[in-house]
């Protein structure tokens, strides 16, 4: 898994880890009892994504796929990125 060098920062845990589960929905819920602030970062008290949190398998989004019962396999990359917002417009000239 790979996370956002922010929400490392924010959560105090490495840019990548190491996980070994069968679907999307199994990898995060192993982050509960070793990292429960990125846990809580990322998913809501329900289990579901929170809304403003994208979740990539390789290079496509998990909700285009099956979301949380997205199968992974050896060698997947799942990439944890929040959304980015607000600041002022960039203007040229």
């Amino acid at each position: 898994m790979r996370l956002s060098a922010a929400l490392c920062s924010y959560a105090g845990c490495p840019s990548e880890l190491a996980l070994a589960a069968a679907t999307v929905g199994s990898a995060l819920r192993q982050l509960e009892p070793s990292h429960p602030r990125l846990y809580r970062s990322i998913c809501q008290e329900s289990g579901a994504v929170r809304p403003h949190v994208n979740l990539f398998l390789n290079s496509d989004r998990i909700d285009e796929l099956n979301g949380m019962d997205t199968r992974l396999q050896s060698g997947d990359i799942l990439t944890v990125l929040p959304a980015v917002s607000g600041g002022t417009p960039c203007r040229n000239g």
